[in-house]
């Protein structure tokens, strides 16, 4: 297996399984500013009060998604995360199913109502059963609005990279990578919110948009701060690939076709 195949299978482990992390833990909401032992604020945005940095737990990676999607657009181009995230897609939705077969086996009475053997009684759940449900069986509506998300982000994403790397050429790699995630994470953080709370809860639109706003302002920090893991990443990679064989992956995930010899050359001394 030459390098440009071991690449790409480490970058898709990496993408798929951050993918699916970030999915399943989105079932929690934390706060940001305790977890950071700071107060917690009291923003007041469109009329809605009472607002904080009260995240789902999948924040934490999605961003690291988006920046692992302009890494692998580097390289691969829009083919390569076409087919990445449509694998994602279908991966999470096969472990809901399986999720959902695990919610519907009848549990067995003494995992149900008994603590561990060890366990601290007063730190022990009443339903073990109705804890897994809860856990696991996310909402429909939820899980329908993160994946819808999730993919128009992904395409949006890819636009604007290629757009801005149209206009640029290889200079600026913080302006095209830094600045689709920008733009897809905003989109993601209002679609993901409008189809779960909006049409699947009944929630007021007001209160989805002053909701998305809090999350994209925690996700557009993130975005600036993991600036710079993206030129570590390129070097990392470059490093490993070779500047040859870099440059020539550079410029065909981009439309530039490479004479034969050069496919053939570098076949050869790979490995």
């Amino acid at each position: 297996m030459d390098k440009r195949h071991k690449l790409f299978l480490i970058l898709s482990g990496f993408f798929i399984t951050n993918t699916l992390v970030a999915e399943f833990i989105g079932i929690k909401i934390f706060s940001l500013e305790e977890t950071l032992g700071l107060t917690p604020l009291d923003m007041k945005l469109f009329g809605v009060e009472g607002l904080g940095f009260n995240l789902t737990a999948g924040v934490m990676l999605w961003p690291v998604v988006f920046v692992m999607t302009d890494i692998i657009n580097e390289y691969y181009g829009e083919k390569g995360v076409r087919f990445l995230s449509n694998m994602a897609v279908g991966l999470i939705l096969y472990a809901f199913f399986m999720f959902y077969i695990g919610i519907k086996l009848v549990p067995n009475e003494w995992w149900q109502f008994q603590s561990g053997l060890n366990e601290d009684p007063a730190q022990s759940l009443a339903d073990m059963d109705l804890a897994f449900r809860r856990v696991f069986g996310q909402g429909l509506w939820i899980i329908v609005g993160s994946l819808v998300a999730f993919l128009v982000g992904q395409i949006v994403d890819v636009l604007v990279f290629h757009r801005i790397k149209k206009s640029t050429g290889e200079k600026k790699i913080w302006l095209r990578a830094t600045g689709s995630t920008l733009v897809s994470q905003f989109i993601d953080s209002y679609v993901v919110l409008v189809i779960a709370f909006y049409v699947g809860a009944d929630w007021d639109l007001v209160r989805v948009l002053a909701i998305g706003t809090v999350n994209y302002l925690y996700k557009f920090s993130l975005a600036i701060l993991l600036t710079p893991l993206i030129y570590l990443g390129h070097y990392v990679i470059d490093r490993y690939l070779g500047q040859k064989l870099a440059t020539q992956m550079k410029l065909e995930a981009h439309g530039v076709p490479q004479p034969m010899e050069n496919h053939q050359s570098q076949n050869t001394n790979s490995g």
